[in-house]
């Protein structure tokens, strides 16, 4: 108003002003009080740009804090209806159904910050965020009016290009970690502001120079990001700073500013940020493994249960134990377990709001190495040098068993989180990732049974091998052996998988099944009598028996495959108490009735063999007498394989 008061006596009536005092105290005071007006409102524009930086880090922080709101919206419906996928696999009725209301977003959408006003201004409103454009527009107002518009923006815009070049500056006192959030919400806040300048100023700054502003803020926050992370070694704080980076993007995408360059230097460091998660990992597993006492765990509560067991789905009944609860794992179990949902979740955060809609193969690629690499070498170098004792290995195996089911669960959790359908997961499932650990513990098991079985078997020493009658209830050696498998198997059962103890006890008897051979075979044995095998067949029928009791435990084709384990030592007694064992030579019979047998040992055992006639003496008093058709047939076996060979 002032302005235009001055304008008017300047126009209409400095000249028409008799007096020419009056006229020279005009015509000296209208230029000053032009230059106090320009004053003036250069000091309140000055003012703006102070508290306008201010007022841009309040609102970057505010904006990328509703951007996270909406992000943790969202991620709570994804987990209701993870939930409800979930209860419908289950097949469950019982689900509940609920409309939700989203609730609006004021203050900072896109393009709706503020009206525009009549004149193509705005004040930008003054409501929670305290954005007030008044002290600028009236300044860029009044300059128009004094004729120095185009001066008034450059001014502008080389104060607010010299106010982001300060922005840009990252502080040496303070850690990143600490300061990145301010760093972020400062340049936020600047574009949100320019934003609403370009869109209600009146033409102050123009689209270019916005996107040239944009374009050196973009390439001045790659090049701090590629520093910092390139400096940082811990997974978590690069997730940290990589997540409000990319709500920093989300925020900025709503007001039409590119944002992927930044989010291609976030993908850039995947390969990194995998690399610290797995080393944290690592040294997480080998702590949780190292406080391992190798005892079966006991959950007194059903809040215990659930954590330890439902939430991993390793349970084998869907029906919830009594308790007390005694699990057949120990507590290396769900703290693996734990570290590896962990890793899971990191690595889709990560992945996730990243640019990359389909990125369930890169977490699956990196779980992969998880359980192959770390959790499957730890678990190989705890087998290799921390088990003591048949209970221990026996602890180990039965946890592989638990975690074959666990891992099924990590990938459909790996699925469910990167929002693939889980029929795709279990299209794809591939074997046992822990495997390598799995066999080595069931060998480390198995290996220290049958040193156990070694024990008794040194009892066969005892064997009378030039017995003169055939023992009836089974050498000793075999019943010492046959009590200690059946106290395996009754404690065994309670932690060991069925298939599991399967395979551990066909392993064992195979075992004692060479060791019989072996003993018949080696050195120790100089001959033997038709008595002594048939105590040896005994033996046989004993473990045979013991093999078939287990029909109640497993099925009875399990137990068939137990006596399988037994075959050499079962096929070698039949051939030495055989009528014809010359039939060996039969190929149809041998591969039908002694397939197990090598001819180079069936020679060896055969040749020690000795007939009742062939006693010391025995030639006077047998001399005349028709030779043993079995003897005979025996003799021309031997000879045969000897021809052969």
């Amino acid at each position: 108003m002032a302005l235009k008061c001055v304008d008017s006596i300047e126009s209409e009536f400095v000249d028409k002003t008799p007096s020419s005092t009056i006229r020279r105290m005009l015509e000296g005071q209208i230029p000053a009080i032009r230059l106090h007006i320009e004053r003036r409102i250069s000091k309140e524009f000055g003012d703006w740009l102070v508290e306008i930086r201010i007022v841009s880090r309040n609102l970057g922080q505010l904006a990328i804090g509703q951007a996270s709101a909406a992000r943790q919206r969202e991620e709570e419906l994804r987990m209701k209806q993870r939930q409800a996928e979930e209860q419908s696999r289950l097949s469950l009725r019982d689900c509940v159904y609920a409309l939700e209301e989203e609730e609006d977003e004021d203050g900072l959408g896109g393009g709706g910050i503020g009206n525009e006003g009549k004149d193509g201004y705005s004040n930008g409103g003054t409501d929670m965020l305290g954005f007030d454009l008044t002290p600028l527009y009236r300044a860029y107002h009044i300059n128009q009016t004094l004729g120095l518009e185009d001066r008034f923006k450059q001014y502008y815009f080389e104060n607010r290009k010299l106010q982001l070049t300060s922005d840009f500056q990252v502080s040496s006192m303070t850690p990143f970690l600490e300061s990145h959030q301010t760093f972020f919400a400062q340049i936020a806040g600047f574009f949100i502001v320019e934003d609403r300048i370009l869109r209600t100023g009146g033409g102050l700054i123009s689209k270019m120079e916005v996107e040239n502003l944009w374009e050196t803020a973009v390439s001045k926050m790659c090049a701090v990001l590629e520093d910092q992370f390139s400096r940082m070694q811990t997974a978590n704080h690069l997730l940290l700073i990589k997540d409000y980076v990319s709500l920093l993007g989300v925020t900025l995408r709503r007001y039409g500013y590119l944002v992927d360059s930044l989010l291609d230097v976030l993908s850039k460091h995947r390969d990194k940020y995998h690399e610290l998660l797995l080393s944290d990992c690592r040294k997480q597993i080998t702590e949780a493994l190292a406080a391992d006492k190798f005892e079966q765990m006991l959950m007194k509560k059903e809040y215990e249960y659930s954590m330890n067991v439902l939430s991993f789905q390793i349970q084998t009944s869907d029906i919830v134990p009594a308790f007390p609860f005694v699990a057949p794992f120990s507590s290396t179990v769900p703290d693996c377990c734990r570290i590896v949902r962990s890793f899971i979740e990191d690595s889709v955060s990560f992945m996730s709001y990243g640019g990359q809609l389909d990125f369930y193969d890169v977490v699956k690629k990196y779980l992969d190495r998880l359980l192959g690499e770390v959790l499957d070498e730890a678990l190989l170098k705890l087998i290799n040098t921390s088990i003591h004792g048949v209970s221990q290995a026996m602890q180990v195996a039965a946890n592989m068993a638990v975690m074959e089911r666990a891992c099924d669960f990590f990938f459909r959790h790996a699925a469910q989180l990167s929002g693939i359908p889980l029929r795709m997961v279990e299209r794809s499932r591939r074997q046992f990732p822990l495997n390598n650990a799995r066999d080595a513990a069931e060998e480390m098991l198995s290996g220290m049974l049958k040193a156990k079985v070694d024990g008794f078997m040194t009892l066969i020493e005892n064997v009378n091998w030039m017995a003169d009658e055939p023992t009836q209830s089974g050498n000793e050696y075999v019943n010492e052996v046959i009590i200690y498998l059946e106290t395996l198997v009754s404690t065994a059962q309670q932690i060991l998988p069925v298939d599991v103890l399967k395979r551990v006890l066909q392993g064992v008897l195979s075992h004692i099944s060479d060791k019989i051979v072996g003993v018949l075979l080696g050195d120790s044995v100089k001959r033997f009598t038709v008595n002594a095998i048939m105590g040896i067949d005994v033996d046989v029928r004993l473990l045979e028996s013991f093999a078939d009791n287990q029909a109640p435990l497993f099925s009875d084709a399990d137990a068939y495959q137990l006596k399988t384990a037994l075959a050499e030592a079962r096929q070698l007694t039949n051939l030495l108490l055989s009528n014809h064992p010359e039939n060996f030579l039969n190929p149809v019979i041998r591969e039908r009735s002694y397939n197990t047998l090598d001819y180079r040992k069936v020679v060896t055992i055969s040749e020690k063999l000795r007939d009742p006639s062939d006693r010391l003496f025995g030639t006077f008093g047998g001399r005349g007498l028709k030779q043993n058709p079995k003897k005979k047939s025996l003799d021309a076996l031997i000879k045969r394989l000897k021809d052969a060979n």
